[in-house]
């Protein structure tokens, strides 16, 4: 028994055996004590009832729990989440009121904390503002391994058996060491965002990532240009380095890599695809094993890359943002609801959580990560998208989470 308890203990075995001497009247002894009639008479029936281990705190646990669910519905709800792992509290919630009478079904507060409990949800890391991605202002030149990695697609060619042939390519700007040189089914953002993601896995995050304003790096309109996969990569706390439009030698060590795919890859098709990736993957070896490079006095990009000490997590992330922010998940098409107003901002940023910053009553400026891509009207309910980005105001540097 702690020592504190006994302490407690001491002094209610001393106050009731005043209170039976009845030298005292009862209510000076509470006084004393500090302690109301009401209390006093509590203690008092308590130990004619129970002796001395009446005079013990009892547990303020309620002895029922109306809420509280059955042993068979929690093995309903854990049965339901491991046949669909990737269902969430409001779906599963759905597929038991189809069989249950509005009074059997449990709230979602209650299913969710039934897949806590049971280990089946999956934790979101809290990513803080510093930590975030942002876009550049300015071209950024590589000073070390995996500061800057340049992306693109090599233009399509056939293959003997009239195969389309494109390869997504990935290269360390610094290093030169091509990191991904694979030909893709389509250049949808789930195939390319597959593909990156087993690249990360392998050699870690970059600081920056450098790409065309062409889909899937960019969309035309979507404020500053965001795409879903650009969005990714700033959530994965990567800064976005875009070429200017049509300037494609502002990435000219990537296209100059893509002339040298062209002259030794690309004029000798293949007879298939498969042996056409085979042969790309041989002229990738030789390219970061045995090819030297003068920018690199004469040395192989394998003698100077080396893996990202910035791992791969892919743990679901959740955005954080500075204190008084309203924060409001993207929908499904694009939109957030802000005072039973639904605005439209942008569809790239479906599933993110967004940052509004009160400026007035009734306009709010609207942040992703450290980028602020505009402002929300509430009184039109329209969104302004901004024309070129502005610097982060220092108000808005946020503190790592604890």
């Amino acid at each position: 028994m702690p020592w504190q308890e006994i302490d407690v203990m001491d002094q209610r075995t001393e106050f009731i055996l005043r209170v039976l001497a009845r030298g005292e009247t009862f209510g000076d002894v509470c006084r004393e004590y500090g302690i109301s009639r009401k209390t006093g008479y509590k203690w008092k029936e308590r130990f004619l009832a129970e002796g001395l281990s009446g005079l013990r705190d009892e547990s303020r646990r309620p002895r029922s729990s109306p809420g509280q669910l059955s042993g068979d519905m929690v093995c309903q709800i854990v049965k339901l989440r491991v046949a669909h792992p990737g269902w969430g509290a409001p779906k599963l919630r759905a597929i038991l009121q189809r069989t249950l009478s509005p009074a059997e079904v449990p709230s979602e507060s209650s299913i969710k904390r039934v897949l806590d409990q049971a280990c089946l949800v999956q934790q979101r890391r809290r990513r803080s503002r510093s930590e975030q991605g942002s876009r550049l202002q300015t071209p950024v030149r590589a000073q070390h391994p995996n500061h800057v990695w340049t992306i693109d697609f090599k233009g399509w060619w056939y293959t003997r058996n009239r195969s389309r042939f494109e390869p997504l390519t990935i290269r360390d700007a610094y290093s030169r060491y091509v990191l991904c040189a694979q030909a893709l089914e389509n250049a949808r953002t789930e195939t390319v965002q597959t593909t990156m993601t087993r690249v990360f896995e392998k050699h870690g995050l970059p600081q920056v990532i450098r790409s065309d304003n062409g889909a899937p790096f960019a969309a035309r309109r979507s404020p500053l240009g965001l795409s879903r996969l650009s969005a990714w990569w700033l959530a994965l706390g990567i800064d976005l380095d875009r070429i200017d439009p049509g300037r494609p030698d502002q990435n000219g060590g990537h296209e100059r890599m893509h002339r040298d795919i062209a002259v030794e890859v690309e004029n000798r098709p293949a007879a298939d695809a498969a042996t056409q990736q085979a042969a790309l993957d041989v002229w990738r070896q030789t390219f970061n094993t045995e090819r030297p490079h003068e920018a690199l006095g004469m040395r192989v990009p394998q003698e100077v890359y080396e893996s990202s000490p910035r791992k791969y997590d892919a743990t679901p992330v959740e955005l954080a943002y500075p204190a008084g922010y309203l924060v409001r998940k993207v929908l499904r098409l694009g939109a957030v609801s802000v005072a039973h107003r639904s605005i439209n901002i942008s569809a790239a940023l479906q599933g993110w959580h967004v940052g509004l910053e009160p400026i007035t009553p009734e306009r709010y400026a609207v942040w992703f990560c450290r980028l602020r891509l505009g402002e929300l009207d509430l009184a039109t309910t329209k969104f302004h998208a901004v024309q070129v980005e502005r610097e982060q105001p220092s108000h808005c540097q946020a503190q790592p989470v604890k």
